[in-house]
């Protein structure tokens, strides 16, 4: 059994679950980023770099609400 590690540029994980014959292997992480970015070219986006982790608690609409609060 090998490392299995993402194919995704840029990308360090292994172990990675997702495999397909023409794109080789796909973390969750990028998995993910894959659904979230809607329908796209597959080998664009292995060959485009992973995009930094952000902190959950630092996502949405409060994250931004806290930086533009609105005039009550």
């Amino acid at each position: 059994m090998g490392v299995m590690a993402c194919h995704r540029q840029g990308c360090n994980n292994i172990m990675c679950d997702r495999y397909n014959s023409d794109h080789g292997y796909i973390c969750n992480e990028c998995f993910n980023e894959l659904v979230e970015s809607g329908k796209t070219n597959i080998q664009k986006f292995m060959d485009s770099d992973k995009r930094k982790k952000v902190d959950k608690e630092a996502r949405g609409y409060d994250y931004y609400n806290e930086i533009f609060p609105g005039r009550y």
